[in-house]
């Protein structure tokens, strides 16, 4: 069984990542199949995530799940928030019941370098083009490191819309990476402030795993 990783973040809160390598009839067994979602990769992806949710809590109503207008999958009952991301042959997905949450995964890649000004704030740029470049440099980690941590910010940003759910976000300038990123474990904790209005602070959670390339990145309030 390919569950990749899984992570219980609290009594209430579980999040996990499939690598999937089953063909489609082992999902639709137990998952429900949208009718608008044609091509056969973004199937498997797409009913992936919807099993891992049951994978994690059993009595999860895959069946009841609905699309907001933001394209954000939701419970109207709310007996369970969610969130999920899919990236290459991998699906994510956090639940709880009593908290927000939002999750992203993405594929750490030279990439991430020439897109980051698209989502990085004017703070955010000079911390990564100029103090944290000149440090990596001296330590000869310029090239892989700078990308993962580059990846990892945009993945937080990424759950932060999620956690967000009513869309109408600017990356720049709605979230904002602010103080001192730590290490706790394999964990790194990313402090972030999201101000649509009014500030709120957002401890986000972050992990690489080097050997699959992955940036994993979740929040939950």
């Amino acid at each position: 069984m390919p569950l990749f990783y899984q992570h219980n973040i609290n009594q209430d809160t579980k999040l996990g990542i499939w690598f999937i390598e089953e063909p489609e009839s082992f999902f639709l067994e137990k998952v429900p199949l949208k009718k608008d979602v044609s091509h056969p990769f973004k199937r498997r992806q797409h009913l992936a995530g919807r099993y891992l949710l049951s994978y994690l809590f059993p009595d999860f109503p895959i069946e009841e799940i609905r699309i907001a207008d933001t394209r954000q999958p939701f419970l109207a009952s709310q007996k369970y928030h969610f969130s999920i991301s899919h990236c290459g042959n991998y699906a994510a997905a956090v639940v709880s019941t009593n908290s927000r949450v939002g999750v992203d995964l993405e594929l750490i890649t030279p990439r991430i370098e020439r897109v980051a000004h698209k989502f990085l704030h004017e703070e955010e740029e000079h911390f990564f083009n100029e103090d944290y470049a000149l440090f990596l440099e001296q330590w000869g980690l310029r090239g892989r490191v700078f990308q993962e941590f580059l990846t990892l910010v945009w993945s937080a940003k990424e759950a932060i819309f999620k956690w967000y759910g009513r869309g109408e976000l600017d990356f720049k300038s709605h979230m904002k990476l602010e103080g001192s990123v730590n290490l706790d474990g394999d964990w790194i904790k990313l402090p972030f402030v999201f101000d649509k209005g009014r500030a709120v602070h957002l401890g986000i959670e972050g992990r690489i795993f080097e050997e699959q390339s992955l940036a994993l990145a979740w929040v939950l309030t």
